[in-house]
């Protein structure tokens, strides 16, 4: 008896995200029959390797879905919402990393560390994975939920300039060697005047996706407008903190910045629960906790930091302690690879967790 081991397509296979996955298909253990790279049709024909060997990239078309048992999508959101039910009418089973879908009420959205079950029912043949930034804190808050019962999160995040994608990284890294070895950052607006129209940069490089210069600087705006003064970020983290954890009800509230770290989200998160928490207890749930490394040791200098936690696949947790007004409240600080676990690793989880449900044969 041998496994059906299920063929897989990777859409927007060329992209950050795209290139993580690849090497997480890479480096798991290989549950996977074909893997066919997908990209638009600019990108077809580059060669990529995946597991130890090269593969043609091919354009984005309903063919490609052909004989596809899984299709993850990684892509903008545009083209997850054309293209995912065409992969899905094809037979595919998709997870699709975009946020056309995750608010939908027939698409579960899945963490595996917290809600694997959901991902079995699947009325429009997709599955939704959740926003980096509601990833790097779910699977923390989500463990301490199980315990003792969570009622409100305030969150505050300082968000990698990967999150807005490949031209935010380029846009840290031009505005950085433009103000290097300077002194600006000292007077009103000059870092601003250096750097020319937030929107561009003096050196006729690409645009900016920021409000405002990301060197020397903080953006307090990741999205877009999503009314009454909130951005669509915020929201996101709000309705997805409540879908995955199944509470409808959850005070949760959140404001969302960009600071220059090209890589890995970090919070710090007010959470208060039903029951009255105990440093001690917190920290043993987060301890043995799937998908969570504590490291909290602040007199020693042990606490997270996201140039230390890039890379790695966990959310890391630290400043762990019980809110001085509130003894059902904890205050802690956490950092979580965006591109990682905030992206092309849970999009894997989930699929991984799909391909176990093929028949063996």
């Amino acid at each position: 008896m041998t496994g059906h081991r299920p063929s897989l397509a990777v859409v927007g296979a060329t992209g950050a995200i795209g290139g993580v996955m690849l090497r997480i298909l890479s480096q798991h253990a290989d549950v996977w029959g074909e893997v066919r790279l997908v990209a638009s049709p600019r990108s077809a024909g580059r060669k990529l390797a995946v597991r130890g060997e090269e593969s043609e990239v091919l354009a984005l078309s309903e063919d490609v879905f052909d004989g596809i048992d899984v299709a993850l999508f990684l892509v903008p959101d545009e083209v997850s919402a054309r293209w995912a039910p065409i992969a899905a009418a094809k037979g595919a089973v998709v997870v699709d990393d975009s946020a056309a879908f995750r608010l939908d009420g027939d698409v579960p959205l899945v963490v595996p560390e917290i809600n694997p079950h959901a991902a079995r029912l699947r009325p429009r043949g997709i599955v939704a994975s959740p926003n980096c930034t509601t990833l790097s804190l779910i699977v923390a808050v989500g463990a301490l939920h199980a315990e003792f019962g969570l009622r409100e999160l305030i969150v505050s995040s300082y968000q990698a300039v990967s999150g807005a994608g490949r031209d935010g990284v380029a846009a840290l890294r031009e505005q950085l060697a433009l103000v290097a070895g300077t002194e600006l950052g000292t007077r009103p607006g000059d870092v601003r005047r250096a750097l020319g129209d937030v929107t561009g940069d003096p050196g006729g490089g690409a645009p900016s996706p920021f409000a405002a210069p990301v060197a020397l600087n903080v953006v307090p705006w990741a999205g877009t407008d999503a009314g009454d003064g909130w951005s669509t970020e915020e929201v996101s983290l709000r309705e997805e903190c409540r879908k995955v954890l199944g509470l409808p009800d959850l005070k949760a509230t959140a404001t969302c910045v960009y600071v220059p770290v090209v890589a890995t989200h970090s919070m710090s998160v007010h959470a208060r629960f039903e029951n009255e928490v105990a440093v001690d207890k917190a920290h043993e749930i987060l301890a043995t906790a799937p998908g969570v490394v504590l490291f909290d040791n602040p007199a020693s200098g042990d606490f997270p930091t996201p140039s230390d936690v890039v890379g790695t696949d966990p959310t890391w947790v630290g400043r762990v302690r019980r809110s001085m007004d509130d003894p059902h409240a904890l205050e802690m600080f956490l950092c979580g690879d965006n591109l990682r676990k905030g992206a092309a690793l849970n999009v894997a989880q989930i699929a991984e967790s799909i391909a176990a449900e093929f028949p063996r044969r």
